[in-house]
């Protein structure tokens, strides 16, 4: 919400913003909604023809079995470490990913530019990406 410090120009500014918003975000839903009856109308259309769906069964027995000697590979010895040092990695570079994320938000603020150099002498550029999320009650 905007303060009271805000020029009626921001003010009015953010007002339009939110109505862009809630605009797109109903948009995107509405979107959303017929994507997925129009899916679930051709997996409807797919299981009726005969071909694709003894091709699916066919398909669906050799991924019961490759997942059943994926799960007897996993349970080994040899594997137990490496699936341990995969996940450790997994929750590093999720950790790091968030840090750097703050950082360059923050650079962004503090620089006023959204463009880095990189030790190589690339420069690169900085991408927010932002995204609506409803509020848990």
């Amino acid at each position: 919400m905007p303060t009271t410090s805000a020029s009626p120009n921001t003010a009015q500014t953010i007002i339009s913003l939110e109505s862009l918003i809630n605009s797109f975000d109903s948009r995107l839903e509405s979107l959303t909604r017929e994507m997925r009856t129009h899916k679930d109308m051709l997996v409807s259309y797919l299981d009726g023809q005969k071909e694709f769906a003894e091709a699916q069964t066919k398909a669906q027995s050799a991924a019961k079995e490759a997942t059943i000697a994926k799960q007897r590979a996993l349970k080994s010895s040899e594997a137990q470490p490496l699936i341990e040092k995969v996940k450790d990695y997994q929750i590093q570079i999720k950790e790091v990913k968030i840090a750097l994320s703050d950082y360059l938000s923050q650079y962004i603020t503090l620089s006023g530019t959204n463009q880095l150099n990189a030790p190589d002498g690339t420069t690169r550029s900085i991408s927010i990406s932002a995204r609506l999320v409803k509020k848990k009650e």
